[in-house]
């Protein structure tokens, strides 16, 4: 099977359960979602005219919206290639979960690394059992879908963005009738404002829930 990625690169990963590990992120295009502080609008569109050769992703940068097809395996002779040596590998995008990634999650375990999704839960999360999943639910944007429910039942980790209290309100009836004891969720400032980071650190401190900075951006990287 092939995906369409946006770009590969080698880097830390700044936020949810997995902060501080050295990592392999795969951003694959296509969105349909619409979030307004969306830093990868880029992604949201498969435009055929933007399609490049599959080394034109690997460690570049995706800014301005190219993708290449790829298959687990030339992702993973990639990897190799480019000398990387994390073994923990993102999936995210644009929205990863508008494809079936079965067969790249199932490789990439077979090949000595580890998986994680970050999805906004709006399509039903098609991997591996082994792999991580990460559920950022995107209430109310502007493309109008709905989270679905398999979705956060699927998820390991649900890392809700925080602005105000009303986004507190959307993520406690999203989860009221799923059972989340077996489940990391994190609340994740939407902006890198006080008053957001507040919000959220009182919010972890009340529920016992875990707090989700974007260091990368606090830090100046990738």
């Amino acid at each position: 099977m092939l995906y369409p990625v946006n770009e590969v690169f080698e880097t830390i990963q700044g936020e949810g359960y997995f902060t501080g590990v050295p990592a392999i992120f795969v951003r694959l295009q296509g969105c349909p979602v619409g979030c307004s502080w969306c830093d990868t609008k880029h992604t949201w569109e498969l435009v055929e005219a933007n399609k490049v050769q599959p080394e034109q992703v690997i460690q570049v940068d995706g800014t301005i919206g190219r993708w290449a097809e790829h298959s687990a395996s030339s992702l993973i002779r990639s990897f190799e290639e480019k000398g990387f040596s994390a073994k923990h590998v993102v999936i995210t995008g644009g929205e990863p979960c508008m494809y079936d990634l079965v067969a790249l999650t199932k490789e990439l375990h077979s090949e000595g690394y580890q998986t994680q999704i970050e999805t906004s839960g709006t399509f039903e999360v098609k991997a591996d059992d082994r792999t991580w999943v990460t559920v950022s639910p995107k209430v109310n944007m502007k493309g109008g879908m709905s989270i679905l429910s398999s979705a956060l039942v699927r998820a390991n980790e649900i890392k809700h963005p925080v602005a105000t209290e009303t986004h507190i309100d959307d993520l406690l009836e999203l989860i009221a009738e799923i059972d989340t004891s077996d489940k990391t969720i994190c609340l994740q400032p939407i902006s890198q404002k006080p008053r957001a980071t507040e919000l959220a650190m009182q919010e972890c401190i009340k529920r016992n829930w875990r707090l989700s900075v974007q260091t990368h951006k606090y830090l100046n990287i990738d």
